[in-house]
């Protein structure tokens, strides 16, 4: 005989299915190399590798036969050489939400092929719904070194064309123990540029609106842009801020997404290219641990047109989560960050899970992950955190 047995027991699931094969495996001394367990629309799927000798094969196949007929489950066994998983390069996971509909075979079929071209083995499907099939974790592996980028890219081509939201990780210590959080603030927690709210209370709306999308798209340097749109602020008196803070509109999902992961202990942190009065005002109202943003001068009761201090800009934005990080003694790794402009981007790329949320098709292309359908509660499932 080869080394190895490998045993498929399968059948409606019911309690004391596993501990009545496992009774039978102690009682005859067999040894277990691998197992693996699912449950499938009430299905089970129980899978195990045993090491046995030539004398003890016949016996704990029996009484393994007989335990299963009385449970009214199949058995089929086969005789295997043991696999040395040893030479695999990196583990990755797949992690999928679709808000809208069930996640359909078309996908799924997709993502096979594109994993099979690249040599990258599926080894097992998670179902994380509570119901239906909207979220799912995809674990794989390959034997070689992979082209992270394309690969990261092309499942970025699939999630726009099937209308799911995804992230491609590795699967390694840090996955799982994500700590920090970072937020973008505008069109990002809120769904809203504030400083597009300001000018249209100001009444040059257009004007500012116009600047403000041909910065976050990178087209403009964003210190000159909003150095400039500032300027056509002054003037504004300061009873209108907070009546335009009670009219920014919350992203869906960020105040329950905030609760949940501070629930879990995590520590959170606006970082804005914004304005100070309103990311504070923010860091208030969700309960937001840090919050950095731009400080706007003030002529008496009214803006003088200019900005304070430094500007919190791209390469600020990166700097203050590394700090952030340091203070928080964690590890990059272990830092989230959610944006959706070209400022972002830095920021992005220096966390170990950076999320384009919603963002300009610049950030889409170039960030790592993106979200673009789901409210940001689906962000939970890219920290291994059920719905």
């Amino acid at each position: 005989m080869k080394d190895c047995l490998l045993v498929t027991v399968s059948g409606p699931d019911k309690k004391g299915i596993t501990s009545g094969l496992m009774k039978v495996l102690v009682k005859e001394q067999a040894e277990i190399i691998d197992m693996g367990q699912a449950v499938t629309n009430g299905l089970l799927s129980l899978s195990f590798v045993l090491k046995l000798n030539e004398q003890g094969s016949n016996s704990v196949l029996k009484d393994l036969l007989f335990e299963a007929k009385k449970m009214g489950m199949n058995l089929d066994f086969q005789v295997v050489e043991q696999k040395d998983d040893s030479n695999i390069k990196e583990k990755y996971i797949l992690s999928v939400s679709s808000p809208e509909k069930a996640i359909q075979a078309s996908f799924l079929a997709d993502v096979a092929t594109l994993f099979s071209v690249n040599e990258i083995n599926i080894q097992r499907i998670d179902n994380l719904s509570k119901i239906g099939f909207k979220s799912l974790d995809i674990a794989a592996s390959s034997h070689r070194e992979i082209d992270f980028l394309k690969i990261k890219t092309d499942l970025m081509n699939l999630s726009s064309l099937h209308k799911v939201d995804m992230a491609f990780m590795r699967d390694n210590v840090f996955r799982f123990n994500k700590r920090l959080i970072v937020f973008d603030m505008d069109s990002t927690l809120i769904q809203a540029e504030v400083i597009d709210e300001m000018a249209k209370v100001w009444g040059i709306g257009e004007k500012v609106q116009a600047i403000t999308e041909r910065a976050m798209n990178g087209e403009l340097n964003f210190d000159e842009a909003l150095r400039e749109r500032v300027s056509l602020l002054k003037g504004l008196p300061k009873d209108k801020m907070e009546e335009i803070f009670e009219t920014l509109p919350l992203t869906p999902g960020a105040e329950k997404f905030i609760q949940v992961v501070k629930g879990l202990g995590f520590k959170t942190a606006i970082v804005s290219g914004g304005f100070k009065y309103f990311a504070e005002s923010l860091r208030k109202k969700l309960n937001i641990d840090y919050a950095f943003a731009n400080d706007l001068e003030w002529d008496g009761d009214k803006l003088s047109g200019k900005v304070k201090g430094q500007i919190v800009n791209a390469a600020q934005k990166a700097f203050i989560l590394e700090l952030l990080a340091q203070q928080e003694q964690i590890h990059l790794d272990q830092v989230v960050a959610v944006g959706d402009g070209a400022n972002d981007l830095p920021m992005l790329a220096k966390a170990g899970l950076g999320i384009a949320f919603h963002a300009k098709e610049k950030v889409k292309r170039e960030a790592n992950h993106q979200m673009s359908f789901g409210p940001m509660t689906t962000i939970l499932s890219f920290l291994g955190i059920p719905e």
